[in-house]
């Protein structure tokens, strides 16, 4: 492989991802970098040809890492690339940043609006790239625009009318990566935002499975249907694959009990949409993003 260019960020190799996954699984990243800004993102992308693969992945809330690790560079922003400032009733993020985070800064700005991110554990440019939404709100309704880096190392503006969002996904053009983005509040009372964004919380903490490892929703919804309603049907709850397991409190989840591997994870997964095809005639469609290479053979023997 060609080498990789000098950055004024962090750059290491072969690293661990289960540690930095909510589900705590899989391999790990051939390379992971993080940039010391935007700038240093895009000389990195200039310089490394188009065959080397580059996935960026925030808090990896939503991601299920598969055992053979990632190949090529793995990007994670923080710093510069986290910062959340506030002009006029426009919200600017980082894409590092959490979008807890923003619906806090929102708070304090008394922007209303923006207080459904409270309930989305992960970050700006995962929100953007699958129209990321919980609790009645979701990215779209609030997104201006949103900046990319290429792999040509340049840097474009496009509004939110041009991403093609729909439910949990979008039509962000390939090969870029989401660097910063900017979202519209509405001038509200500080303390009535704070108590919507209470009330997320607390339901939130009462049908989720929040202090296990966890990658979130699994499944998407089906178009007038609840993914969880489905899967309850067809007598998953609690479903166990090794130390996999439907979660008992809200089975639209799959937890790691312990050391479980990816394997299991998606297998169990699998079994879920299976048994939910016979017994609905609906084929439930993965909203964890599954990326990676599997274990080797010789690992799973």
């Amino acid at each position: 492989m060609t080498p990789l260019p000098e950055v004024r960020g962090t750059l290491r190799r072969d690293v661990a991802l289960a540690p930095l996954t909510w589900l705590r699984v899989g391999g790990p990243a051939d390379w992971l970098f993080q940039p010391a800004d935007t700038e240093d993102l895009a000389s990195f992308m200039a310089s490394v040809g188009p065959e080397l693969p580059v996935l960026p992945i925030g808090v990896a809330s939503n991601l299920l890492v598969r055992d053979g690790g990632i190949p090529g560079v793995v990007l994670r922003f923080g710093g510069a690339m986290a910062r959340v400032v506030v002009e006029d009733d426009v919200i600017i993020a980082g894409a590092g940043a959490l979008d807890q985070r923003v619906a806090q800064v929102a708070r304090t700005a008394g922007l209303a609006g923006l207080e459904f991110m409270i309930g989305i554990p992960g970050t700006v440019g995962g929100a953007v790239r699958m129209n990321a939404g919980a609790f009645g709100g979701e990215t779209a309704e609030r997104l201006l625009w949103v900046e990319l880096v290429d792999r040509s190392g340049a840097l474009r503006r496009l509004a939110a009318a041009e991403l093609g969002m729909r439910y949990r996904a979008s039509s962000l053009p390939p090969d870029t990566v989401v660097v910063r983005a900017a979202f519209r509040g509405v001038p509200g009372d500080h303390d009535r935002i704070g108590q919507r964004m209470e009330a997320i919380r607390e339901e939130r903490e009462a049908s989720q499975p929040l202090r296990v490892a966890t990658g979130g929703s699994t499944f998407k919804n089906p178009p007038g249907q609840r993914a969880w309603q489905l899967i309850d049907r067809a007598g998953c709850r609690g479903l166990r694959l090794g130390a996999a397991m439907v979660s008992e409190k809200h089975c639209n989840f799959l937890v790691n009990l312990g050391g479980a591997t990816a394997a299991e994870v998606e297998a169990l997964g699998e079994t879920v949409r299976k048994r939910v095809h016979e017994t609905s005639g609906i084929w439930l469609e993965w909203e964890v993003v599954r990326v990676g290479r599997p274990a080797p053979a010789e690992a799973l023997a």
